[in-house]
C-alpha cells in the first residue's frame, strides 16, 4: 500500500486527526498564509462545482434565478435589524481605511490616517441587509413579487477555531433571498427550500438527514423559524448541513420594504433566506470515508471511473490504449466521467492506492492477459472488492455499478443513523448515552433555561424539532413538565 495510505490516522484512533489527514493528503484543500483562511484544491473544488451544478439546477426548477450583491456592507445597514446585529457582531470583519503608504522607516507599508472611511464597512457574513437595501428600489407593487434570486459567493464569519471546510473564516456558499405578498407564500418558499436540500442530501450526497425547526436559541438571527436539516457523522457528532429561514417582516421593516396590493392597500413585505455551504464537502467526508480515503458518491465525483494500464513495454501500452479509447468513449456516450491515468512516472500499485485515497468510486485495470481475453478488471471503492469481467458492454456494467454504488452508501449512512439513534427518557440516562454520541430523542419542556442547562452539563444541543416522525406528547426528561414532541439532542461540529 502506498506511503499516503499508511500515513492516515484511524478514525477510532483519533477521528480528528483521521480527518485532517484525509483533506490533505487526499489534496481537498489546505491551510491558507492567512489565519483561518483556507485553499481549495482543484480535486475538493471539483466536487465543488458538482454540489454547485446540481443545486443550481434544482434552485432554477424552482423558479430561482441568480444574482450578485457587494461583498461590503455599510456598517448602518447592519445595525438596523437588531437580533442580526447581535447575532453576528462577534463575527464582522470591519473595514476601516482604503489606502496604503510606505512606513516613515522605509520598512514596509502603514495604513495611512488620512485615507479613514468616512463610514466603515463591513465585510458580508451574510447578505440579507445589503440585498433587502437593494430590494426597496426593485419592489413597488404585487406585480414585483414574489423576487426570487440567489447568489453564489464568499462570506467572512471571523471564527476564532478553524477546521477546513467545516469551520473557516472566509467560506464559500449559496444564499437565496426572496419576497412575497404573504405569510403564507413566504412559509411555503421557507419549507420548499428545506426540501429542495434534503433531496439533493439524500439523492446526491447519499446523506441521510432530518428535517426540523430549529428551537428559538438556535434560529437565525433576525428569523421568525429557522428550518435545517441535519446530518449524523461517523463519530457519533451531527453536522447542520443547511438551513431555510422564514423572515417574516423583520427586514422589510428595518429596510422600509413595502408594495401596493392589488386594492392599493400597502404593506411590508413577507421575506425568506437559505443556504448552504463548502461545509458539504466536510460533510461528505465524514459521513461516508474510511479508514483508507475518501468514499465519493458516484454522483458528486470529480471522476467515477478511473482506468489504469498494466503493460511490460510500449508496444503492450500502445494495444491497451487503443482497447480503452473504445471503452472511454463507451463509458461517456453513457455520461459517465472517465480518467484514464496511462502515465509512466508512478507504478500501478501507487496509482491503485491513489485512487483509492482520493475516493473514486469504480476503477479499471487492464493488462497484456485481459487484453488477450477481451477482460478487465473491475474494483468498487465502497466495498473494496474486485471482480474480472468480459469488456462486451462494460459500459452497461459501470453504469449498474455506479447505481448500486450510490444506493450501498447512502443505505450504509442511514443504517448507522438508525444504529446509533435512541429514544431517553430521564436525565440520567442522558448524561449517560450523550457520552456514546449519535441523536437522542428526548422530551424537553420547550423553555430556553432547560435548553442552557443540558447544553452546559453536557455539550449537547437540541439540533431541530423534527417535521416528521413520532408526535407524541410526554414529559420533560429535566423538569417534569409537559413537552409537546420529542426533540433531537446531539454533540455538534
Amino acid at each position: 500500500m502506498a506511503k499516503e495510505l499508511k500515513e492516515l490516522t484511524p478514525r477510532s484512533e483519533d477521528y480528528s486527526q483521521w480527518y485532517l489527514d484525509l483533506v490533505i493528503k487526499a489534496e481537498m484543500a489546505e491551510n491558507s498564509a492567512v489565519r483561518g483562511c483556507m485553499v481549495i484544491k482543484p480535486y475538493g473544488y471539483a466536487i465543488w462545482e458538482k454540489m454547485q451544478r446540481q443545486l443550481d439546477d434544482m434552485f432554477k426548477e424552482t423558479g430561482h434565478v441568480n444574482a450578485y450583491f457587494p461583498m461590503f456592507i455599510p456598517k448602518s445597514y447592519l445595525s438596523r435589524e437588531a437580533d442580526h446585529v447581535e447575532g453576528f457582531a462577534k463575527e464582522c470583519a470591519v473595514v476601516t481605511h482604503y489606502r496604503l503608504k510606505n512606513s516613515p522607516d522605509g520598512n514596509g507599508v502603514v495604513v495611512d490616517p488620512a485615507a479613514r472611511l468616512e463610514e466603515e464597512l463591513i465585510v458580508r457574513p451574510t447578505s440579507e441587509t445589503i440585498i433587502w437595501s437593494t430590494y426597496k428600489n426593485w419592489i413597488q407593487s404585487y406585480r414585483d413579487l414574489p423576487l426570487l434570486i440567489n447568489q453564489w459567493a464568499n462570506v467572512v464569519r471571523w471564527e476564532m477555531r478553524t477546521r477546513l471546510f467545516l469551520r473557516t473564516a472566509e467560506f464559500l456558499w449559496q444564499e437565496g433571498h426572496t419576497a412575497h405578498a404573504t405569510e403564507k407564500e413566504a412559509i411555503e418558499e421557507t419549507e420548499r427550500m428545506i426540501n429542495v436540500y434534503a433531496e439533493f442530501a439524500e439523492k446526491y450526497m447519499a446523506l441521510p438527514v432530518i428535517k426540523g425547526k430549529k428551537s428559538a436559541s438556535e434560529r437565525f438571527a433576525g428569523a421568525v423559524d429557522t428550518y435545517t436539516i441535519e446530518a449524523l457523522m461517523q463519530d457519533g457528532k451531527a453536522l447542520q448541513s443547511g438551513t431555510s429561514h422564514f423572515l417574516g417582516q423583520n427586514f422589510a421593516k428595518a429596510f422600509d420594504v413595502m408594495f401596493a396590493d392589488k386594492d392599493g392597500k400597502r404593506d411590508y413585505v413577507w421575506a425568506t433566506s437559505w443556504g448552504v455551504s463548502t461545509r458539504l464537502i466536510g460533510a461528505l467526508i465524514m459521513a461516508h470515508s474510511d479508514d483508507n480515503g475518501l468514499v465519493l458518491p458516484p454522483k458528486l465525483a470529480p471522476y467515477q471511473v478511473v482506468i489504469v494500464p498494466i503493460y511490460k513495454n510500449g508496444e503492450q501500452l500502445a494495444q491497451i490504449d487503443e482497447k480503452v479509447a473504445g471503452i472511454i468513449s463507451e463509458l461517456k456516450s453513457l455520461g459517465i466521467s472517465v480518467k484514464y491515468d496511462n502515465s509512466d512516472n508512478k507504478k500501478p500499485g501507487w496509482k491503485f492506492a491513489e485512487y483509492e485515497l482520493k475516493g473514486v468510486p469504480v476503477r479499471l485495470a487492464m493488462g497484456g492477459r485481459d487484453l488477450e481475453n477481451n477482460t478487465i478488471e473491475v474494483a468498487r471503492r465502497d466495498t473494496l472488492t474486485k471482480e474480472t469481467v468480459s469488456c462486451d458492454n462494460i459500459g452497461q456494467h459501470v453504469k449498474s455499478l455506479l447505481n448500486d454504488i450510490q444506493a450501498n452508501i447512502y443505505k450504509k449512512a442511514l443504517d448507522y443513523r438508525t444504529s446509533a439513534t435512541r429514544e431517553v427518557n430521564s436525565y440520567e440516562e442522558f448524561k449517560v448515552e450523550i457520552e456514546k454520541g449519535g441523536f437522542l430523542l428526548c422530551h424537553w419542556d420547550g423553555t430556553p433555561e432547560t435548553e442552557e442547562l443540558i447544553k452546559n452539563e453536557t455539550k449537547a444541543t437540541i439540533r431541530c424539532i423534527p417535521l416528521e416522525g413520532d408526535k407524541t406528547p410526554g414529559k420533560c426528561m429535566v423538569t417534569g413538565k409537559p413537552s409537546a414532541q420529542r426533540v433531537i439532542f446531539a454533540r455538534a461540529y
